[in-house]
This record gives structure tokens, C-alpha cells and sequence, in this order.
């Protein structure tokens, strides 16, 4: 099912090239797009001027631009003032590569005589193709819904090392990746799981659970049975298809957003302070436009796991305890994508069971809840502190520096223009613009 019926290792070989040039780009991106606050002004910025060295401001050249090479061949420094360029840059672009490659790896079989069943993505109530046509055969699926698939994994790389830099999850990733997650939903053969499915076995299960145990009878009242009693898949969204994708599409970015905003909402409540930024929410009803709100619940539940290996590390070396969670909810996403197979078949068993999961989640939101002012009130008794309090911080050499920096720019302001020592500007880095306000004679 390889692109063209190419050779699978040519067609890695052309991904590789193709994610590592790719990289090069979000190299601009993660640079960028954090200097705007607002939207457009932050798009806008990534077509600014060319890449060009930070101290010396010579353009790169276009030899020296190549991904991975380039950096390799100049010895990870600047041609021409020599300035050491960080190993970053050639990282990404390589990890963009095997990004690429990985992906298609997973969801597009390239064995001779596979199917659409062969996906590492596949699920016996997701897309299937239609047979005959040419946008939407099996084959074609498979590739569209890599290419769909690729844009959330840009954006979440992106998105990852912006948050770790910076702590925050700029609108300039989240939301344009977000609008190619809806209009590319309406495809309808892109979504990983139907938005809405159950047990055709459920109302008989529940029926056995009131005979057996009566006193558990008012946990299922008999007014949901006509809720319970209906098709595994509505009709609907087999005659429907394209409008099903956009409403998975949409439920996903509003519950991706809304556990999260939930969470947020939460944490501050007790524990006095952000829990979550609001960079969170906005990322999560991204990841939920791509893979609706199944996956996305998913995702959610799996980021702690690559957080707490972070965090009891942070606890050990005495490093501060707060993490951005940005980087581990994009983990979680990307290990419910690759690790699909596992994953899901023991997650399908809890989201089968139809409108019974609306009280589960009020009961795990209740249990949170319930868990931090537990966690809260042990800290009271023992003596610690609820909030910590925020640390004044040490007055290093830098801030003084930038301080006197602030407060006079110039060290002639107000007096007539004597000599001076020009190691004295090239400190304060303002010695090319004084020869350029004040050449020499």
C-alpha cells in the first residue's frame, strides 16, 4: 500500500529528506513564532527576513542551510564570526526525519497483499475506505490520514519545545494546526474512532447486573434502558459520513479542552495556585480535533505517566518542582498513536458503555477533587506549607548589568560627546550604532 507502489525504502528514504528539510522550518517556528503575542503578528513573523546569525547578523547561506549537514560541515559554528550554533538545530531536523519515517511506519502497511486492517491505527469501527473510489479507497485513506496525523505531530513538537523553553504554548502552533484538524475532518474517513459507539450487549449486562444484585438497581434506573437498548453505531453516521467526521472533530476539541480546563479549574480551587496553564487547554482541544475525544481522554490519562518520571527526578537533584506539561501531554498523544494496538482494546471496554460514562466522569472529577483537599489536609497536619511562598530570588551580575542598561542607555546622554573607550560600548553592545550616529572624522 506504499505511495505509488514505490519501494518502501526509497519511499522512507524521500520521508526522511522531506521531514528533515521540514524540520529546518520548525527550527524558524520554535524561534519565532513565542516573539508575538498575538496571532497573525506571529504567522507573519516566518516570513520575515532570512535566517541570519545573531551575532554577526550575516545572512546563512544557503550551502550552509542544508539539514543536519550543513551544521555538521561548519562544525556547529557561525562561517563567518565563528559563533557556536547550538546542537539543537541538527537535532530537530533529524528527529523530524525519524519522525516521519516512524509515522508512516505505523499507518500505511507496506507488506505485499496488506489492507487497511494491517494499520497500526486500524479499528474495526473506524474508516474503512470505499472500494472504487480514487479519493477515498482504502489506499488513499491510509495516506490521508498519515498526512492529517503529520500536521498534529509538527504542531506538538513545536508546541514541546516552545513550552520547555519558555513555559508557554503559543496561539501561533495551536490554533491554525486546529483549523486543519476540522476542515480536514470533513473527509470523513480520517477519524481513528466513531464519536459515538456501545455494546450491543450492554442493556443485556445491565439487566443481569439487577437481577443478581438489586441493590445496586438505582445505580442503573430503568428510564435509561431505551439510551442503553440502541445500535452499536447510530445510523447517522453511516449515512453521514463527512458530517460525522466534522462532529468528531468538534466534540474532540471540546472535550480535549474541557477535561483539561476542568483540571485547571480544580487545582486552583485548592490548591491556591495555576495548576495548568491555559496553554494546556488550548493544546488538548488541538489534539482533540485531530483524534476526537476517545483518544484525546486517552492521551490525557497517559501524560502523567511520562510527568512523574520528570517529576521524582526534579524531587532527587532538589530542582523546582514545577514542570511545564505541555511536552507530556504531547507524549501521551503520540503513545496513544504508536502504541494503538495495545492501547485501545482496553479503553474500548470503558467508552462501550454508552451514556454510563457521563456519571463515571462526574465521579472521577468528585474523586480528584476530593484526593487534593485529602493531599492538602495531610500537608496541614504534618506542618507544611499549603502554598509555598514565592522566593525573592538572588540579584545576579546580569541584572544589575540590565538594570544600568535601562536606566541610562547612553553614557553621554546630556553632556558634550568626548572621547571614550570603545570596549566600553562593545560590552553594552551598542558600538556599530555609535559609529554609525557618530563616524569618525
Amino acid at each position: 500500500m506504499t505511495a505509488f507502489d514505490l519501494p518502501v525504502w526509497i519511499v522512507y528514504g524521500y520521508l526522511f529528506v522531506l521531514g528533515a528539510v521540514v524540520g529546518s522550518f520548525l527550527n524558524v517556528c520554535i524561534y519565532r513564532i513565542p516573539q508575538h503575542d498575538k496571532l497573525w503578528a506571529s504567522l507573519k513573523g516566518l516570513a520575515g527576513s532570512p535566517s541570519a546569525c545573531p551575532r554577526c547578523r550575516s545572512q546563512i547561506r544557503w550551502k550552509d542551510n542544508v539539514p543536519i549537514l550543513g551544521w555538521l560541515k561548519l562544525g556547529g559554528r557561525c562561517r563567518d564570526c565563528r559563533m557556536w550554533i547550538s546542537p539543537r538545530y541538527p537535532a530537530i531536523e533529524l528527529l523530524n526525519g525519524l519522525l516521519w519515517v516512524a509515522l508512516y511506519w505505523l499507518e500505511v502497511p507496506h507488506a505485499w497483499g496488506t489492507t487497511i486492517q494491517d494499520s497500526g491505527v486500524y479499528a474495526p469501527d473506524g474508516p474503512q475506505g470505499i472500494i472504487g473510489s480514487a479519493w477515498l479507497s482504502p489506499d488513499a485513506v491510509v495516506h490521508w490520514r498519515y498526512f492529517y496525523h503529520l500536521v498534529l505531530a509538527e504542531a506538538l513538537l513545536v508546541a514541546t519545545f516552545i513550552d520547555f523553553d519558555l513555559w508557554i504554548i503559543p496561539d501561533g502552533v495551536t490554533l491554525p494546526a486546529m483549523a486543519v484538524g476540522l476542515i480536514g475532518s470533513l473527509l470523513g474517513q480520517v477519524y481513528l474512532v466513531p464519536v459515538w459507539f456501545q455494546s450491543p450487549r450492554l442493556i443485556h449486562d445491565i439487566q443481569i447486573v439487577r437481577d443478581v444484585e438489586p441493590s445496586w438497581a438505582w445505580m442503573f434506573p430503568e428510564w435509561l434502558d431505551p439510551l442503553l437498548s440502541g445500535p452499536a453505531l447510530p445510523e447517522w453516521i453511516i449515512a453521514h459520513p463527512h458530517v460525522h467526521g466534522l462532529v468528531t472533530s468538534i466534540v474532540g476539541l471540546l472535550v480535549g479542552g474541557g477535561v483539561v480546563w476542568a483540571m485547571r479549574i480544580i487545582g486552583h480551587t485548592v490548591l491556591r495556585r495555576e495548576a495548568m496553564g491555559f496553554g494546556d487547554v488550548v493544546l488538548m482541544a488541538m489534539v482533540g480535533s485531530f483524534l476526537g475525544w476517545q483518544p484525546t481522554v486517552m492521551a490525557f490519562f497517559l501524560a502523567p505517566l511520562f510527568a512523574c518520571v520528570v517529576v521524582l527526578m526534579l524531587a532527587f537533584s532538589g530542582w523546582r518542582r514545577e514542570i511545564p506539561y505541555g511536552p507530556y501531554l504531547s507524549m501521551g498523544t503520540l503513545a496513544v498513536l504508536f502504541g494503538w494496538k495495545f492501547v485501545w482494546p482496553p479503553f474500548e471496554r470503558v467508552f462501550s458503555i454508552g451514556v454510563l460514562i457521563v456519571p463515571i466522569a462526574v465521579m472521577m472529577a468528585v474523586g480528584m477533587f476530593s484526593l487534593l483537599v485529602l493531599i492538602q489536609g495531610i500537608k496541614w497536619v504534618l506542618g507544611y506549607e499549603l502554598v509555598p511562598s514565592e522566593s525573592a530570588g538572588e540579584w545576579s551580575g546580569a541584572d544589575q548589568n540590565q538594570f544600568q542598561d535601562g536606566e541610562k542607555n547612553d553614557l553621554q546622554w546630556g553632556q558634550w560627546r568626548g572621547p571614550q573607550w570603545p570596549g566600553i560600548l562593545s560590552g553594552r553592545g551598542q558600538i556599530h550604532t555609535n559609529r554609525w550616529r557618530h563616524p569618525p572624522l
